[in-house]
């Protein structure tokens, strides 16, 4: 019976995708070695280990959304769910190494994206939580499924300058977000009222006056 360990090796960008989207490299080995492998329907939840590193004061105050005042951080700081992905991994005998893509959103309602912007430099801890079925041929040559156990997981620190890289190639210096049709539309008469060309001077009118170093 099939015995996978996993472990992921490297973090990319993936090219040429319409929407934000990163390529883990994942490395997956098994016992015995000289087991075949048909195929791996695999299944992931990657967590947000967000204990298991330092914040600077800056970062500090850009995280205050998520978890309120620094001197609560040691009931508010808890793992956080990422994001789900989902792999088909090809034959193969001992072990072979796949990519295994995440879609990364910019929209600023997800926790997730609120921490990673609220970074700004050293790694993110990560946890991969591992499941799904094996599909093997047994020593009779019969084709076998089994489960991957649910205790299958691996670390990875990633960068945080692959997650900023990537935002800043399909989002090059701006940000978006939802609003409510009722506040869109009152924002949308205000900038048409008061005859203001683009969104950022409307928003800039309606802000109070910031200094430069005071902006984040």
């Amino acid at each position: 019976m099939p015995d996978l360990d996993f472990r992921v090796e490297s973090a990319s960008i993936t090219p040429w995708t319409i929407a934000p989207q990163m390529a883990f490299r994942l490395r997956v080995a098994n016992a015995p070695a000289d087991e075949v492998i048909h195929s791996v329907v695999l299944h992931c939840q990657i967590r947000l280990e967000v204990t298991r590193r330092q914040y600077t004061a800056e970062e500090k105050a850009r995280l205050h959304d998520l978890f309120g005042e620094p001197e609560r951080w040691g009931r508010t700081l808890r793992p956080m769910l990422w994001t789900l992905a989902t792999l088909v991994v090809p034959r193969f005998s001992g072990e072979t190494t796949v990519d295994l893509p995440v879609p990364c959103s910019y929209d600023f309602n997800v926790a997730a994206t609120k921490f990673f912007y609220g970074l700004t430099d050293g790694e993110v801890p990560l946890d991969f939580l591992f499941s799904g079925n094996v599909f093997y041929e047994n020593q009779a040559g019969a084709l076998q499924v089994s489960p991957i156990s649910w205790s299958k997981e691996a670390r990875y620190r990633l960068p945080v300058k692959v997650w900023q890289d990537l935002m800043e190639i399909h989002y090059p210096n701006v940000a978006w977000f939802q609003l409510r049709r009722d506040v869109f539309d009152r924002l949308y008469r205000y900038k048409v009222e008061h005859g203001i060309p683009t969104w950022e001077e409307a928003l800039e009118r309606i802000l109070p006056p910031v200094s430069e170093e005071a902006r984040v």
